[in-house]
């Protein structure tokens, strides 16, 4: 990879009870790439998130390692460099979005903040660009939409109003944490196609948080794949899934339903599998 958009070195997190969260998880993302972190629930993949966007849970504690974006360490960052970075450069698709809008504001309202404090847009500019917005992702009556609150939506229109909010300020990289998790299998599939569109369209660098390696064949470049907080494996994704390396890439690739396929059944992780990763895992605690 010549050119290092976001590069994760050796990052380690505690939590207050000493137990290890993240344990010296790296990848590099350049310029225009996706990067799929999948794994099962606890994998440590959401704690990276907050890890890269500067809000770790007071609970946690980062004990090793740095974030790079575009040669600067965030970590090194004075407070209000970092939060200026935050939407305008660095953006997230959170997992929930009831719970990511907020309830007793309007769409406009929420659409135009980014636009007027950030770029020092009129009202009227910024409203306009927010129904430009809200016509990429491909929401009807988008005027309509502005003047409606959340709760007003539905759970596939709040999340591509997230979607519009991410991309609003052309950022060089979107962390998108599992976007799809809340929705119904017909609209997960749409949402999926339309944040790859507008990721393709803007050439934004995108992580993509998943469980699902459905999605991670479909559109990430590379992948790393977690356990307990432990990356696995890594690398190119169609190789990671044509050839994988790990027993845990293996079991996982197995582990996926097949539609083609039903008679075959879900096939769980191996028991042994599991004992030798977390035996794996205990001996690299130890000696670290």
């Amino acid at each position: 990879m010549s050119e290092v958009l976001l590069g994760v070195h050796s990052l380690s997190v505690r939590a207050d009870g000493g137990q290890r969260i993240l344990r010296d998880v790296s990848f590099d993302l350049a310029p225009g790439e996706v990067h799929g972190l999948v794994g099962e629930s606890g994998a440590g993949k959401s704690t990276l998130v907050k890890v890269i966007l500067g809000i770790l849970p007071r609970s946690m504690v980062r004990t090793g390692g740095n974030v790079v974006y575009c040669g600067r360490d965030l970590f090194t960052l004075p407070a209000p460099a970092f939060r200026a970075l935050l939407g305008s450069e660095i953006a997230l698709i959170p997992q929930d979005p009831l719970t990511a809008l907020n309830p007793g504001r309007r769409i406009d309202a929420q659409l135009t903040d980014g636009f007027r404090l950030k770029q020092r847009l009129s009202w009227r500019d910024a409203e306009a660009r927010a129904v430009t917005l809200l016509e990429e992702v491909h929401i009807r009556e988008p005027r309509r939409v502005m003047r409606s609150y959340p709760h007003e939506l539905s759970g596939g229109m709040r999340q591509r109003v997230l979607i519009a909010a991410a991309f609003a300020l052309d950022p060089k990289l979107i962390i998108a944490d599992e976007p799809t998790t809340a929705l119904d299998v017909t609209v997960q599939k749409q949402i999926l196609r339309l944040i790859h569109g507008m990721q393709e369209r803007h050439r934004t660098a995108l992580v993509f948080v998943t469980h699902d390696l459905g999605v991670v064949a479909q559109i990430c470049d590379t992948t790393s794949v977690m356990y307990m907080g432990k990356v696995m494996e890594q690398g190119p994704t169609e190789r990671l899934l044509a050839a994988p390396r790990h027993p845990y890439t293996t079991a996982l690739i197995a582990a996926n339903p097949r539609h083609d396929r039903p008679e075959s059944g879900l096939k769980p992780i191996p028991a042994a599998v599991i004992a030798a990763m977390r035996a794996e895992i205990a001996a690299g605690d130890a000696n670290g």
